[in-house]
Parts: C-alpha cells; sequence; structure tokens
C-alpha cells in the first residue's frame, strides 16, 4: 500500500493554496466543500477565484510565495504552472511539518488527493497513487452508478438512532447484525423512495421487537474457487463480508481471505498430506461451537465445497446440532484450472463425458476404478494425485491406456504461479519430479490435453 488513505477534519482549518489558476480554482472548490478556511496566494488571480472569494470566504493575497504564507498552516496546495515556484512550496513545507500536494506531481506530495464520490455523510475514495489518473476517473463513474444519492440520507438514520439501538441491543453482535438487516432491507427501501417518516416508524417497531438474548448463528459453507479471487461468486463475497468469523484451507489464497471483514476472526484449518492442523472431525465441531455461540460462520474451502471438499460431513455436524448453514457452489479445481490452461475437459473430437476422481483416499490408499478410467472418449480429471502421480499412471496403462496417451499436471492453477506440464502416460511422472512441482496439482488425463498448446490464453506472471 503506497499511501494510507485518511479523511481529515478540515472544518475551520487554516488552508493555504498557492497559484490563481484554473486548477487552483478546482482545489479551493474541493477544500470549500470540506470547511476549511482558505488563503489564496498568486501574482495573478483569475476572475473564476474572485467570482467565488464571497461565497467562499477566501483571503486573496495578491503576490509572490514566501515561506512566512505558510505560518498557521494546516495543510498546503501548490497549483502553480512554475515548477520551481511548486518545489520551493513543497520544500518549505515539509520543513513544518505540513500537509503538502503538488498539482499533478506526486513526488513532491506527502499526501494525494483521491477521486471522491460525495454521499455525505458517505464519502467514498478512490486513488491509483498518480499512476493512472483516467483509470480512476472511470473507477469514479462505475461507483457513482453503484450508490444511489439517497445513501446519504440512509447514514443520517442510522446516525440518529444509534444511541437508541444501542441502549435497546447491549450485545455488540447481535447489534451489528440488527443494522446489517435494517441497512439492506425495506427501512433502506423507504429511504430511498423518500418516506421517511415510515423508515423511522418501522425501524422504532423493529427495536421495540428485540430481545436481549443472544441469537443462533449461522454457518455459510462457501466455494471459494481454483484459486484466482475474481472468480468469487457475489454470493460468496457478500456473506465474507457480513461474517464474524471465517474458517478456511491451505488451497485458500491470502488475496481470498483480505476480501472478508477486516474485523473478522480468521482461522486456520489447513490440511495437507500427513500434516492436518484440525482434523476434520474438530473442524465439524468448531462450525458448531462457533455457530451455537451466535456467530455467523464462514467456511471457506478451496474449489466447492460439494467436489472433494468434505462439506457434506461438515453438514451432517451441523444438521445434528440443530444449526442453520447455506451452501455457496464454488467454481471447482477442474473447471478452472482446465479452462486457464486452454484444456476442454469435453470436446467433440475428443471426449464425450468427463470423470472427476480422488487420488488420495481416506486411509492414504489409491483404490479407483481402473477399467472405468481407461474408457474410450473421455477426460479423466485426478485430484490430489500428486504424490501417486507414478502408480496412478502404471496402473492406467496395465489397464489398456497406451503409453502414450496424453497426461496433464497443473500446479496452482488459475494463481500467478500457474504451470502446466504436458506429456504422456509414461513420461509424465518424471516430468513432474524433474520441474519439483508441489501441491496443489491436478491431472488431466486424456486427449483432450493434446490442445493446450493450441487453446493455450492465459499467461501467468
Amino acid at each position: 500500500m503506497d499511501y494510507l488513505p485518511l479523511f481529515l477534519n478540515l472544518k475551520q482549518q487554516p488552508c493555504l493554496v498557492v497559484g490563481g489558476g484554473n486548477v487552483a480554482l478546482r482545489k479551493i472548490e474541493l477544500l470549500a466543500r470540506a470547511g476549511a478556511q482558505i488563503t489564496v496566494v498568486a501574482r495573478t488571480i483569475n476572475a473564476g477565484i474572485h467570482a467565488v472569494s464571497a461565497e467562499y470566504d477566501l483571503t486573496l493575497k495578491q503576490k509572490a510565495f514566501d515561506n512566512s504564507d505558510l505560518a498557521g498552516m494546516r495543510l498546503v496546495v501548490s497549483a502553480t504552472e512554475l515548477h520551481p515556484v511548486n518545489i520551493a512550496v513543497a520544500e518549505a513545507a515539509k520543513q513544518q511539518n505540513l500537509l503538502v500536494n503538488v498539482v499533478d506531481d506526486p513526488a513532491l506530495c506527502n499526501f494525494i488527493f483521491p477521486a471522491i464520490v460525495d454521499r455525505s455523510p458517505i464519502i467514498a475514495a478512490i486513488s491509483s497513487g498518480g499512476a493512472s489518473p483516467v483509470l480512476v476517473r472511470l473507477l469514479r463513474s462505475k461507483i457513482e452508478s453503484l450508490i444511489p444519492a439517497a445513501y446519504g440520507k440512509l447514514a443520517l438514520l442510522a446516525e440518529k438512532f444509534r444511541p437508541l439501538v444501542k441502549q435497546q441491543i447491549t450485545d455488540a453482535a447481535q447489534r451489528r447484525i440488527f443494522w446489517e438487516n435494517t441497512l439492506q432491507g425495506n427501512i433502506a427501501e423507504l429511504v430511498f423512495a423518500g418516506n421517511q417518516p415510515e423508515a423511522e416508524a418501522q425501524l422504532h417497531s423493529q427495536l421495540e421487537q428485540v430481545h436481549n438474548e443472544v441469537q443462533p448463528g449461522e454457518v455459510y459453507l462457501v466455494g471459494a474457487g481454483p484459486g484466482d479471487p475474481d472468480l468469487l461468486t457475489f454470493r460468496a463475497l457478500r456473506l465474507m463480508q457480513q461474517a464474524d468469523v471465517v474458517v478456511y484451507d491451505r488451497l485458500v489464497s491470502a488475496q481470498i481471505v483480505d476480501l472478508a471483514r477486516r474485523d473478522a476472526q480468521k482461522i486456520y484449518v489447513g490440511k495437507q498430506s500427513n500434516l492436518h492442523s484440525l482434523p476434520q472431525t474438530e473442524i465439524n465441531h468448531l462450525l458448531a461451537e462457533l455457530a451455537l455461540a451466535g456467530k455467523r460462520v464462514v467456511r471457506l474451502k478451496g474449489g466447492d465445497p460439494f467436489i472433494f471438499g468434505r462439506g457434506g460431513e461438515e453438514i451432517e455436524t451441523l444438521i445434528q446440532q440443530g444449526i442453520r448453514f447455506q451452501v455457496v457452489p464454488g467454481i471447482t479445481a477442474a473447471a478452472g484450472c482446465a479452462s486457464y490452461s486452454g484444456i476442454p475437459l469435453t470436446h467433440r473430437d475428443h471426449a464425450q463425458s468427463c470423470l472427476f476422481v480422488t487420488g488420495h483416499l481416506k486411509d492414504g490408499s489409491i483404490n479407483l476404478n481402473w477399467r472405468q478410467l481407461t474408457a474410450p472418449e473421455q477426460t479423466v480429471v485426478i485430484y490430489m494425485g500428486l504424490a501417486g502421480l507414478a502408480y496412478i499412471c502404471r496402473q492406467l496403462i496395465a489397464h489398456g491406456l497406451p503409453a502414450t496417451h496424453p497426461a496433464a499436471i497443473i500446479q496452482q492453477g488459475t494463481t500467478p504461479s500457474q504451470r502446466v506440464l504436458t506429456g504422456t502416460l509414461a513420461d509424465l511422472p518424471e516430468l513432474a519430479e524433474q520441474a519439483d512441482l508441489k501441491p496443489p496439482t491436478l491431472i488431466i488425463i486424456g486427449t483432450v490435453v493434446s490442445l493446450h498448446k493450441q487453446f493455450s490464453w492465459f499467461q501467468p506472471s
């Protein structure tokens, strides 16, 4: 993070703008909206600044800048077209530990102005750190279209009722849930429609029905997909943002975990071969205990919860305890990794069916239906098969597939670290060993692998 985003209270605070042109005028208007007391210093001050001088109660000094102009200032903006002047302003301000911005020259700044979406008292700020102002403007336009102007009125309603809600609902977690339901439900729609009296009446009515005992929690089994954060579903992201606790495993990337609510408790329960942070039964009971304590829990699982994700085992425990749950599907590794490696799982000329199997059973053995896996015109996808790759390839050859049958192994698919090795059943184990591949990996076996070079589109970094 190149800049720490902060929001300054500049009401009645003295601020200096050096420059008298249109660029300076834009900064003056922005500071005036924040309630600042503004002094303008410039040899020439244009008509636009003079026109707003009375409205913004500006102090105008038509002269050259000198260091004495900084006395008593809280914040300084230099908006001249003279680079030596901008350098002098920046250096003098920094010597006095003042906040200084030089327009369009990030190297001279110790703070920068973001693009602003103003729904006061809701304020959203977007910045690229000066890398691409045009991109920031495009993003602001997108956000502007997503946030109705009435969100400011909704925030004021929450501010008005905040003391009463705090008095009525003493438990902080329950209070947060109350506000989340209120600000996303019918009361919010009434505010957006301009019916403030009815919104307040309904809020009062809901408060009267609130009881302070801890309400039962809920568990969300969320598929995080194969690795790329962009492959999360909208529902997954929404539930992650409202969960009190996030329980996640080894296959969930740090970038995806970071999308959870900032103050949510995060519990790692990652499992890998012969090394379990928590045994599965303990994970099942952990989810139940958290929910029974009134927590909303996201169980974040790589891929899809119901495809080699043991989601069914976790649900059984929740049902036994009478705990509510939701299941949010995710893009399973087979679909994600195959797509990002340019290997279609089905193709009219190669495969009319696809099998998903696991190369790692409960007791560590590999006991698959080899005859079924060697059927013609199909694709076989093997999860968790790296450790047994050599054995798997030998068995497939022994049960009828040619040694030259195409096969691929994909490491960390859909991520910037993705690696794809293609070969045959005869040579893929040696290729994987030479490449020193590490889990997570996915094995794809079938003539569709021959399309990899032709269809490959994703270029990992």
